[in-house]
């Protein structure tokens, strides 16, 4: 995927196997606006790592872990970020750690974090397959049948099943389900489910369908879950004024 916005340009690449069942994506965002201007990003249930350099030669290496709360990005003015998307289970299968502490917030990384540097954002594509090698080397460990079922479930039913359903289709224990989300990712399953399921309602609001696709109870239901993952009504959302919620910007039209 790889289109411009009025003064971003995103191009987003899903990864082939057997990277599938830990990386969502790999993409990057150039912003060529001088503007000074914040930014909202708001839960999607995923781990990303983001290289960024600016103008000046400022150049960082961050993670951030799941978010539950909209989180207020600082401006990055003429800017390349080049990012990688990870699915949950890459806590346990790529990077060996818990990310608990990393709710809602990032951590800064060493600057050559993985063999990367500033020269790794001067071509995408390179990058692309750079990253590709570098995850396909950590990633030797083989991934447990049930807690892959258990993301595929989730990711399929875009958060519309119960803990009880997961329970009984995987024959793990609600109990043990939601203490490795905490050990992992600091979130109850209950509170995954319901971030998939909104991050699974933003192209439709981004397109003024203010009404819920998915199950929620009814539209106060469904408008206080949206207030509580993005801050703000549907209503809002879909206005998106100045480009203010990054992923509705970056999300292709219709």
């Amino acid at each position: 995927m790889h289109f411009p916005t009025n003064k971003l340009e995103y191009i987003c690449i899903q990864p082939d196997e057997p990277l599938t069942d830990i990386v969502e994506s790999i993409w990057m965002v150039k912003n060529h606006s001088d503007e000074e201007k914040e930014g909202i990003i708001v839960p999607d249930g995923k781990i990303d790592l983001f290289l960024l350099a600016d103008e000046n030669g400022k150049f960082e290496i961050f993670i951030s872990g799941i978010c539950s709360a909209p989180i207020t990005k600082p401006p990055f003015p003429k800017s390349t970020m080049f990012a990688i998307s990870f699915y949950p289970i890459a806590a346990e299968y790529i990077f060996k750690q818990s990310f608990a502490d990393l709710n809602n917030t990032k951590k800064t990384l060493q600057t050559d974090y993985w063999g990367f540097s500033r020269d790794d954002l001067n071509d995408f594509n390179q990058f692309y397959h750079k990253a590709i090698k570098v995850l396909s080397s950590l990633s030797s460990k083989e991934i447990d049948d049930r807690k892959k079922k258990l993301f595929e479930l989730i990711y399929a039913c875009k958060g519309e099943i119960t803990v009880k359903e997961l329970e009984e289709k995987i024959y793990w224990s609600s109990r043990q389900m939601n203490r490795y989300f905490h050990k992992w990712l600091g979130v109850m399953l209950k509170t995954y489910l319901n971030i998939i399921r909104f991050s699974n309602s933003l192209k439709q609001l981004k397109n003024g369908d203010l009404y819920p696709r998915l199950d929620y109870g009814d539209q106060s239901h469904f408008i206080r879950e949206v207030k509580k993952f993005a801050g703000v009504k549907p209503t809002i959302l879909n206005k998106n004024e100045n480009d203010r919620f990054i992923q509705l910007s970056l999300m292709p039209e219709k």
